[in-house]
């Protein structure tokens, strides 16, 4: 089997040093399976192994191979589609439970850096950016419905007070997030991965999780190993393929394209964003940016729906960064790469069981840093036999899309054109 690398990204050319993890050429056996090596399943079998599990994770490629490892690297909290959506969706009891649970991961994240001491240049504060009056009404509605949920850590920023964090004409105001912030999201994941080790899991590399024999001890087959467990996590994502087929029927795997650019002079990189918070706007197919470490910046944005791989994703971002930041015209671009997300319909997790002992989370829909981390501690608990938190995710209502797996791609992007539409018009 060929050995998969990680794709040629910022992230991996500048990637902390990692041990040389074998794939699984043996049968081995573990209280949880774990399949994937991405943020959902880390963090499980973190939780997992601190509370006297033992663990056995399979990564088809590498540690952080996917959207893990690839994303802008913004920790930003709630889910892809916020609490008044889910409260007007599900009502007030189990929207109470998710709105608790919404501020959690970042503080998962924070807390996993400190004890396990990650190298991963987590800095503090994000910017949501507001092009239009309408999306200052929408923040300031944000606003209120998160204070009601306990998260204080928020500014709102008129005009002049937001060219004052980010040097772009464009925002006629935003909202700063002090509990909001930016990783290196690989240096993360691989320092999930050594806590993991730490406690005596096993991770093995190269092993992709090709059949599940389901039963009351089910086992995972590679292609030259397998894994008995009592249960086993499912935390492929957008990576995972056809391995389970009732996930894929309501989900579908998207990319996003990032580019970053040559390291920047310390004055320009101090005046593109002064407070090296970093940024969002607010429109539905979203802009992000921020500084790595290096002083280079990082810009992202566009989605592809059906995951395709751009031919040039450098002329797709460069114009997007060009029009926030003009002054960049003659900075020269070293990376450029796309990575998938899974998008679900609602633009809500989708968290559940198969039978008694196969448990899933997915469909992050591009907000997966922050929500990835929480998941792991409700699958972790559910296993525990603690499921309040579980079942909240669990009892959300999820759809097939419109069209079936043929249309499904066509009429998404439809609806994504019109709702840009709308973002350009200010409507």
């Amino acid at each position: 089997m060929a050995t998969i690398a990680y794709p040629q990204s910022y992230y991996a050319a500048s990637a902390n040093p990692v041990p040389q993890r074998p794939a699984l050429q043996e049968e081995v056996q573990t209280d949880v399976c774990v399949i994937g090596a991405g943020y959902t399943g880390l963090s499980s079998a973190l939780f997992l192994l601190e509370n006297g599990f033992s663990v056995t994770v399979l990564e088809a490629a590498k540690v952080g191979f996917g959207a893990s490892g690839r994303n802008g690297g913004q920790i930003v909290n709630s889910y892809s589609r916020d609490i008044d959506v889910i409260e007007r969706t599900v009502g007030p009891r189990q929207a109470q439970l998710l709105g608790q649970m919404a501020f959690e991961g970042g503080r998962i994240i924070r807390e996993r850096v400190a004890k396990y001491n990650i190298q991963c240049d987590l800095k503090d504060g994000g910017v949501f950016a507001a092009l239009t009056s309408k999306q200052m009404g929408h923040l300031e509605s944000q606003k209120r419905l998160w204070e009601r949920f306990g998260h204080t850590q928020l500014e709102l920023m008129d005009q002049k007070r937001i060219r004052e964090v980010v040097a772009c004409d464009n925002y006629v105001g935003g909202m700063l997030d002090m509990s909001g912030g930016h990783i290196h999201p690989l240096n993360l994941a691989l320092g999930e991965a050594a806590a993991v080790e730490s406690l005596g899991g096993k991770i093995y590399e190269q092993s992709p999780a090709v059949r599940i024999e389901r039963g009351a001890n089910p086992v995972v087959h590679t292609p030259n190993g397998r894994v008995r467990a009592k249960f086993i996590i499912v935390a492929g994502n957008a990576y995972l393929g056809g391995l389970v087929p009732e996930l894929a029927a309501k989900s579908m795997p998207c990319g996003t394209q990032v580019i970053t650019t040559e390291p920047l002079s310390d004055e320009l990189a101090r005046t593109l964003l002064p407070q090296d918070y970093c940024v969002e706007d607010c429109n539905y197919l979203l802009d992000y940016y921020r500084l790595t470490s290096d002083k280079r910046l990082i810009f992202g944005g566009g989605v592809v729906y059906g995951a395709r791989d751009p031919a040039n994703i450098e002329a797709i971002i460069r114009p997007k960064m060009l029009k926030a930041f003009p002054q960049l015209k003659d900075v020269k671009i070293d990376f450029a790469w796309t990575g998938n997300f899974l998008l679900t319909l609602s633009r809500l997790p989708q968290v559940g069981r198969i039978g008694d002992n196969i448990y899933y989370s997915q469909g992050c829909s591009g907000h997966g840093v922050t929500y990835t981390h929480l998941a792991g501690k409700v699958l972790a608990e559910a296993l525990r036999g603690q499921a309040e938190r579980f079942d909240a995710f669990a009892e959300l209502p999820h759809y097939p899309f419109p069209g079936g797996q043929m249309f499904r791609v066509p009429f998404s992007a439809i609806g994504a054109w019109y709702y840009s539409l709308r973002d350009r018009l200010g409507v």
